[in-house]
C-alpha cells in the first residue's frame, strides 16, 4: 500500500502533533502510526487578502508524518469556514435548515478554497498515494483533484450526519454538490440512516456511487486507564470532596445548537420540579466550552443558556447548593476521564449527532464494580450500538426527567448488567478499527 494522505480542514497544531489532543487527531492517531503519512490542510492562521496569491505550503515533519499546511485569507475564512461550512452546511446536515444563512458569495468562496487546496496539494502527491478526505468543509475537494488529473484512490468520510434529500434540496446547488461526490472511490458515513440519506440523494442526481457505513470509536483502553489513574489528580480529588457524597450527573458538550442544551436544562428543571426529593441531594456539572463564538446563532445560544441556567439556579438553588454547575471553558481530557468515572449518570442528549464519542468515553471510564448510567439521545449516531443505555427523546422533557430519576434510583445490579452489555461494542469498534477498515476499503478499490 502506498503512502496515506490525510486531508482535513484543520491540521493538528504543532503542540498537539506528538500527543494529539482532540477530535480528528485522536481518532486518526492509530492510522498514522507505522507508515509514511502526509497530512494536509489549513494551518489555522489568517493572512491579509492581498497576500493570498503568494502564499506557500509550510512543511513540518514529526516522526513518520509530514504536516503540510496552508493559510487562509481573512475573506476565505469568513466565506469558506464561517459562512458556508458552518453557517450553511453545518445546520443543514443537523436537520436545522431554518438556521441556514445562505449567500451565493459564500458558496463561491467555499468552492474556490477547495480548488485552492487541490492546487496546493497536487504537487505533493505520489502516484500510489491513498488520499483520505475528511468532513463537510471539503465535499468538492475530490472533484477538484480529479480535474487536475490526480488518479490516486480518493476516499471521503463524513463525521457529521447527512440529511434526507427532502432537506438537502433546500440548499441552492445541492444537485451539483451531490454530483461532485462521484469523484470519490469510497464514501464513508457514521450510520445506516446517513448512508440511506446519501444514497437517496445520489439516486436523485443520477450518481451510481454508494455510501458505506464505517462507525467511529475511541481508544477505550487508554481512556479507561486515564479515568482510573486520574482519580489521584488533586483537581479530581477537589471535585470529589465538593460533592460531599452526593451523586454526580455530568454533561460534556461543545456549545452548539445540535447538542440540545436548552432542552436538556429545561428537562433538568422538570426533574427538580417532578422529583423534589432530589433538590439539594444531587450535583449536576455541565461542561460546555464555547465554540464559533463570532457566529450570530452561537451568540444567541450562549445568551439563552446563560438565561436558563440563571433561572434554574435562582429558582431552585439554596445558600449551600447550586442546581447546575455550569462551565464554558475547556476541561482537559486527563480530568474529564476521572470526572466521568466519579459520576452516577451522564446526560448525552443531542438533537442530532454524527456519532457522539462522549457516550463511548463515558462507558469506557466506568468502574465495572460500580458503574454509572448513560442517558443517551435516540438521535445520536451511537444510539443503535448502545441500546442498553437509557434512550430518550431530547425533545421530551418528562422522558429525560424520568430517565434521570431512574438512573439515580437504579440498583447496583442493574447498573452492572447495563454496563456489561454496553462495554463489548465500545471495545470492539475503536478509533483504530474504524481507520483500518476505511483504509482497507480504499486500498481494495482497484482490485475490485
Amino acid at each position: 500500500m502506498g503512502r496515506l494522505v490525510i486531508v482535513s480542514n484543520r491540521v493538528p497544531a504543532v503542540r498537539d502533533r506528538a500527543q494529539p489532543a482532540g477530535g480528528l487527531a485522536v481518532a486518526l492517531r492509530d492510522a498514522v502510526q507505522g507508515q509514511e503519512c502526509l497530512w494536509f490542510g489549513w494551518s489555522g492562521q489568517q493572512i491579509p487578502d492581498d497576500e493570498g496569491e503568494d502564499r506557500r505550503v509550510s512543511i513540518d515533519t514529526v516522526d513518520n508524518v509530514t504536516y503540510a499546511t496552508v493559510d487562509l485569507t481573512k475573506s476565505e475564512y469568513n466565506g469558506f469556514y464561517e459562512g458556508y461550512s458552518n453557517g450553511i452546511l453545518w445546520p443543514l446536515c443537523h436537520y436545522r435548515a431554518g438556521l441556514m444563512n445562505y449567500s451565493r458569495q459564500d458558496r463561491h468562496t467555499y468552492h474556490a478554497v477547495n480548488t485552492m487546496f487541490a492546487q496546493k496539494l497536487a504537487p505533493l502527491l505520489k502516484s500510489d498515494d491513498l488520499i483520505w478526505v475528511h468532513d463537510y468543509h471539503l465535499f468538492p475537494l475530490g472533484l477538484a483533484l480529479r480535474e487536475l488529473g490526480i488518479k490516486c484512490r480518493i476516499g471521503f468520510f463524513l463525521h457529521i450526519p447527512f440529511p434526507p434529500w427532502s432537506l438537502m434540496r433546500a440548499l441552492p446547488g445541492a444537485e451539483k454538490l451531490m454530483r461532485s461526490l462521484r469523484a470519490y472511490d469510497v464514501m464513508g458515513v457514521q450510520t445506516e440512516d446517513d448512508a440511506r440519506n446519501v444514497n437517496e440523494g445520489f439516486s436523485v442526481v443520477g450518481v451510481p456511487a454508494q455510501a458505506r457505513v464505517f462507525p467511529i470509536g475511541i481508544d477505550p483502553e487508554s481512556f479507561q486507564q486515564q479515568a482510573s489513574s486520574g482519580l489521584d489528580n488533586p483537581e479530581v480529588q477537589k471535585l470529589e470532596k465538593s460533592l460531599r457524597g452526593l451523586p454526580l450527573i455530568i454533561g460534556v458538550d461543545r456549545m452548539d445548537y445540535s447538542k440540545g442544551l436548552p432542552e436538556r436544562f429545561r428537562a433538568y428543571e422538570v426533574f427538580l420540579r417532578k422529583y423534589p426529593e432530589y433538590r439539594g441531594k444531587v450535583i449536576y456539572l455541565q461542561i460546555t466550552p464555547v465554540s464559533r463564538g463570532s457566529v450570530p446563532e452561537y451568540k444567541v445560544l450562549r445568551e439563552e443558556l446563560d438565561g436558563v441556567v440563571g433561572h434554574i439556579n435562582g429558582t431552585y438553588g439554596d445558600f449551600d447548593w447550586v442546581p447546575i454547575r455550569y462551565l464554558t471553558h475547556p476541561v482537559p481530557r486527563e480530568l474529564l476521564a476521572p470526572f466521568f468515572r466519579l459520576s452516577r449518570a451522564a446526560l448525552v442528549t443531542p438533537l442530532r449527532d454524527g456519532m457522539n464519542l462522549v457516550a463511548k468515553e463515558y462507558v469506557a471510564a466506568q468502574d465495572k464494580e460500580d458503574p454509572g448510567v448513560l442517558i443517551l439521545s435516540r438521535f445520536a449516531g451511537a444510539a443503535p450500538e448502545m441500546e442498553d443505555a437509557l434512550l430518550v427523546n431530547p425533545h421530551d422533557a418528562d422522558e429525560v426527567a424520568d430517565a434521570l430519576h431512574k438512573s439515580l434510583s437504579m440498583s447496583l445490579s442493574e447498573r452492572q448488567v447495563r454496563w456489561k452489555r454496553l462495554q463489548p461494542d465500545v471495545w470492539r469498534v475503536t478509533a483504530g478499527s474504524w481507520a483500518r477498515s476505511f483504509i482497507t476499503a480504499l486500498a481494495e478499490v482497484r482490485s475490485e
